[in-house]
């Protein structure tokens, strides 16, 4: 009876010690995932699809340090475990968290340095929400007939551009990009370079000074890792490029380099849209550093 006791200890401690993610089922490959809704359709995401998801990246102890709506292609995955692969496991409103290897997803999904913040070797999370899954063939014939009906709006935006530099009375030359850099605090720290995590405050606003966005009403600086894709704006990478750790600056930004002739994903701003941000850099350190 002893025996038979201690065997069926043995066994049970064998089983728990298998899922060093206890909670998270694993997958043919290894990878392992946690389901948390399931949606109404059963058609998986394939490569070659686009795909709408929401995006939450965290450390392997649940500090979050991304969340965003991003419209990308699906690939057919580079190595098991990357975020390819994870997508091709759902379907349309399904939502999961993925444990995947850090190392590889920022050195080869996102082709940058992996941040201070995570140790080399370390895995982290990813928690997807697919909002919505198009074909090549869906995904292009929608972005043609979407161009078609706002094919106007690029001139008019430039005409609300000339109208409100003039009412402002800013007379800055605009950069070779488009945008307008007009700085407000100049800063006394490093300057950023590719690969450094930043923490930055920032407001965007439209140009009749209507708020969207900001991290001081949210008492919630944004960090992220410079250089990484998916992560900011065209226009925000090149301002924050130029900028010094604890340097305020007002960016006026074209569509072009702002959310486009798409507008954003959210539907908050709308197609061919010049915005304001106005952007802090609290912190700036290098790889290793933090």
């Amino acid at each position: 009876m002893k025996r038979s006791f201690s065997f069926i200890f043995l066994s049970l401690l064998i089983m728990v010690s298998c899922n060093k993610y206890p909670g998270y089922k694993k997958s043919a490959h290894g990878l392992f995932y946690q389901l948390h809704m399931i949606g109404e359709d059963t058609i998986k995401v394939k490569p070659g699809d686009y795909v709408t998801a929401e995006l939450i990246y965290k450390t392997i102890n649940d500090s979050e340090f991304f969340r965003g709506i991003r419209k990308f292609r699906v690939t057919v995955p580079e190595y098991n475990g990357s975020i390819d692969e994870c997508l091709m496991m759902l379907s349309r409103e399904d939502c999961a968290t993925f444990i995947i290897n850090a190392d590889k997803f920022f050195s080869v999904t996102l082709d940058s340095g992996i941040p201070g913040f995570i140790l080399p070797g370390e895995d982290m999370k990813i928690t997807a929400t697919v909002l919505d899954i198009q074909s090549e063939t869906e995904y292009t014939d929608e972005k043609t007939a979407f161009l078609d009906w706002i094919r106007d709006f690029g001139e008019y935006e430039k005409v609300v551009l000339r109208q409100y530099l003039a009412e402002e009375e800013l007379t800055a030359e605009p950069l070779p990009s488009g945008m307008y850099y007009l700085p407000i605090k100049p800063g006394t720290g490093k300057s950023v370079e590719t690969g450094d995590t930043v923490l930055v405050h920032y407001e965007g606003r439209f140009l009749n000074g209507k708020f969207f966005d900001s991290t001081i009403m949210r008492n919630q600086p944004f960090q992220f890792v410079y250089g990484t894709e998916w992560q900011v704006i065209k226009g925000l990478e090149e301002a924050i490029g130029m900028m010094k750790e604890g340097e305020r600056s007002l960016f006026i930004v074209p569509s072009d380099m702002a959310f486009g002739p798409a507008g954003s994903s959210t539907g908050i701003i709308p197609p061919y849209t010049s915005v304001i941000f106005e952007v802090e850099i609290l912190e700036v350190s290098s790889p290793g550093e933090i």
